[in-house]
């Protein structure tokens, strides 16, 4: 059925009325910027459809990167907001573009799970909004394709029995499907035309339910061209179980749902029982920062083999049977991470099962996820030690920063990197990135980095107080030392 997209209607009907009431500019809390600008950047964010699950996956689509040939890449997919499900955004680098064209020449969005982007009345949709490098754009999308279409999800399907599912690639132009055997369930020739379309893990079946009172009989189908002189041979079934079939002009095959998804290169398939926020695929060996550096390369997409979801990686097809020899580390990105999961050529598919105590290589053949998910984990002791805070004012520029650190109190932030900040505070006008360090008057060597290579050089502190510190590229340096009472 139709999905109302009561937010994106709001707005609309709201607008005329917005000119004439008020001279102060009314600003709605989804235009709010939800990215921060970067040097050397385009930043898009876009209002999304009310229908969109923060699982989906949208592309940007031009002709400045190669329209629907971008899907998959993930230079060009938007990413959502922490806060809020209805803003997502894209850093859109200028040198990426094909030659000659920009943001101005025209644009749109592409979701893989609900298709292309729609204006009213199911029209087209092309944006030409194009900011300034540095700069940021707000866009609006008002429908997704499938708003528009009459078929329902799999879930909303009550199916007459069992169904048989076909992907036709036989070029009729139009299907049937005739049932000879224990009965002629369908009729006389030529059968019945399609009961439905669906649209199952991002591909589009026609469908033909069986009727309960069929169940268990065996039949021979076959398919033709809706009694116009093409049919295919016979295609033997029982009706005990939903068949997935393939339509050529040779005949009828199985079908397997998950052979659908085209992959660029071999893939690291990861069955995710972490329970981590995010996913990360970080490799170092024979070449170092492949396919990105720390933390990595996210996801690519999902894929259910064997009826098990699996999140993927594409290594790249230039990467493949090229003798390299890369580790591979999975992580959340921030502070959390599994090393050398694998090592190997890049000569091979490889499967994963991920969870939050450790990684271990799968054969999907016979994997089953049962009990595979970790009970949720104790929560982690409070540090032995006074509870201090670092206050960082952070003028780097780095989009994200972490804090190592080393000494008589060991590695109490865990291996390199480091975490990322606690929190963040504002004192007199002035904004802190916050991190809490425990001790009891030892010795310990912080170093600042952005997790990717960059990092400022050692600064030792005497774990015995507050500190307040400014760093920038040329090092950390102490504002002052306030001392405080110890508190726990």
């Amino acid at each position: 059925m139709k999905k109302l997209n009561i937010y994106n209607l709001f707005i609309l009907l709201l607008l005329p009325l917005l000119g004439a009431c008020s001279k102060d500019e009314i600003i709605f809390d989804s235009e709010l910027p939800r990215f921060e600008t970067r040097a050397g950047y385009q930043l898009i964010e876009a209002i999304v459809p009310q229908a969109t699950t923060a699982t989906d996956e949208i592309y940007i689509i031009g002709d400045f990167n190669g329209g629907m040939d971008a899907v998959g890449d993930p230079r060009w997919q938007l990413e959502k907001a922490g806060d809020t499900d209805v803003k997502w955004g894209i850093y859109l680098n200028p040198n990426d573009f094909v030659a000659g064209k920009t943001l101005a020449d025209g644009y749109t969005f592409y979701n893989v799970q609900q298709g292309e982007e729609r204006g009213l009345g199911d029209t087209l949709v092309t944006h030409h909004e194009s900011p300034a490098v540095g700069g940021r754009a707000n866009v609006m999308i008002y429908f997704w394709e499938d708003y528009f279409k009459t078929v329902p999800t799999p879930g909303e399907i009550d199916h007459d029995g069992y169904a048989i599912y076909v992907v036709d690639h036989t070029g009729y132009d139009a299907l049937a499907l005739y049932a000879w055997g224990d009965a002629e369930i369908f009729g006389g020739w030529p059968g019945i035309t399609p009961t439905g379309t669906v649209n199952i893990d991002g591909t589009t079946y026609q469908y033909f339910d069986t009727g309960a009172s069929n169940e268990g009989i065996n039949v021979n189908l076959i398919f033709n061209n809706n009694g116009n002189g093409s049919q295919l041979s016979d295609y033997s079934v029982t009706l005990d179980q939903d068949y997935y079939l393939e339509l050529t002009p040779d005949g009828a095959f199985p079908f397997d749902p998950s052979a659908s998804v085209s992959h660029d290169g071999y893939a690291v398939f990861v069955y995710d029982a972490s329970g981590w926020d995010e996913l990360y695929l970080y490799m170092w060996g024979t070449v170092n920062d492949l396919n990105g550096g720390w933390p990595g390369m996210a996801p690519t997409g999902t894929q259910t083999i064997n009826g098990v979801t699996y999140k993927y990686f594409d290594l790249g097809e230039a990467n493949c049977d090229a003798g390299l020899d890369e580790h591979v580390i999975l992580n959340n990105g921030n502070g959390k991470q599994i090393d050398d999961v694998v090592v190997f050529g890049l000569d091979r598919d490889v499967y994963v099962e991920l969870t939050a105590s450790g990684a271990k290589e799968i054969d999907p053949n016979t994997f089953s996820p049962g009990g595979a998910v970790d009970p949720e984990p104790e929560p982690e002791p409070e540090p032995d030690g006074t509870k201090y805070t670092l206050f960082v004012e952070n003028n780097t520029g780095w989009d994200t920063t972490y804090l190592y650190a080393y000494g008589d109190a060991g590695e109490m932030f865990g291996k390199w990197p480091g975490k990322a900040p606690d929190g963040t505070a504002t004192v007199a006008g002035v904004k802190y990135d916050l991190f809490y360090v425990y001790g009891n008057g030892e010795s310990e060597n912080f170093i600042f980095n952005n997790g990717n290579g960059t990092q400022l050089g050692d600064i030792t502190l005497t774990l015995d107080q507050d500190y307040t510190l400014t760093i920038d590229a040329q090092g950390a340096q102490l504002k002052n030392k306030k001392r405080n009472k110890a508190r726990k």
